[in-house]
């Protein structure tokens, strides 16, 4: 894995970043969406690049049998420490989205809700893609998550980023071509990942021989706000919103993330 990568997320910054700030929307919508799709429990989950295991987590108290892995060794580390300290059962370990551990068709779903921010070679996203289809069985199910392409340009609007040279100079390279490179020390630049398009998205999962179901925008442009995330009557506006645009063409790029729903053919 990239370095600079392994570096960025070695600095804790994942541990409660769905907990807080505009990352909430992300957590409850992305939720929300998987729960419209997932069969019931006790249904076998892969949760590939699942960082510290807040969605490990979700799922196991569900009553799924998740299993999550991921790349960078803290994460792990963190993960397992939340299974033990709310005796949530599910279990972890180290490993990369493009050599999955585990014979073809034994899980009935695969989630991918991180590797492909970070796989930022198309051929390396392909192969990932490639492994989720081997893993999961006829039938199931493969969500993938990734960034938009316009997540960098809405999030330096949000925060007053705009107008500093160093961060436009990141955003005019995003919108270019998606590759985002994070050149400071500014641990809120991000570190280096793609950035999609919402088409590009749905022609990868396709090419990579899954049967797409949908790409949805998963915050709305609601994010942007996500100080109403705190007032229930604000939060029920940011879910509204959300959901009324959730896959209209013209608004999906407005959404920080995105999420591809797919199966296994067969």
């Amino acid at each position: 894995m990239d370095p600079e990568i392994l570096d960025h997320y070695g600095k804790g910054v994942e541990r409660d970043r769905l907990l807080g700030g505009g990352s909430r929307i992300e957590f409850a919508r992305t939720k929300e969406l998987l729960e419209r799709y997932l069969p019931p429990p006790p249904a076998s989950v892969l949760d590939v690049g699942g960082g510290p295991g807040r969605y490990a987590a979700w799922l196991g108290e569900l009553g799924y049998v998740a299993h999550m892995v991921d790349p960078v060794p803290l994460h792990v580390e963190q993960a397992t420490a939340l299974a033990e300290r709310t005796g949530i059962r599910f279990t972890t370990s180290v490993g990369d989205a493009r050599h999955l551990e585990g014979p073809d068709a034994s899980r009935d779903v695969v989630l991918m809700l991180g590797p492909l921010y970070h796989l930022v070679e198309r051929g390396d996203r392909m192969r990932a893609l490639s492994e989720a289809l081997r893993v999961v069985r006829p039938g199931g199910l493969v969500a993938v998550a990734a960034i938009s392409r316009f997540a960098s340009l809405l999030d330096g609007l949000r925060n007053g980023y705009l107008g500093d040279p160093r961060f436009d100079a990141i955003v005019e390279r995003d919108l270019r071509d998606g590759f985002h490179r994070n050149p400071t020390a500014e641990l809120d630049f991000f570190t280096n990942a793609y950035f999609h398009h919402p088409g590009e998205l749905a022609e990868e999962v396709t090419d990579a021989g899954l049967r797409l179901e949908g790409v949805f925008g998963i915050e709305g442009p609601g994010w942007l706000l996500w100080e109403l995330w705190d007032d229930p009557q604000g939060r029920e506006s940011i879910l509204r919103v959300a959901r009324a645009v959730e896959q209209e063409p013209a608004l999906l790029g407005a959404s920080g993330h995105l999420l591809a729903i797919a199966r296994r053919r067969g």
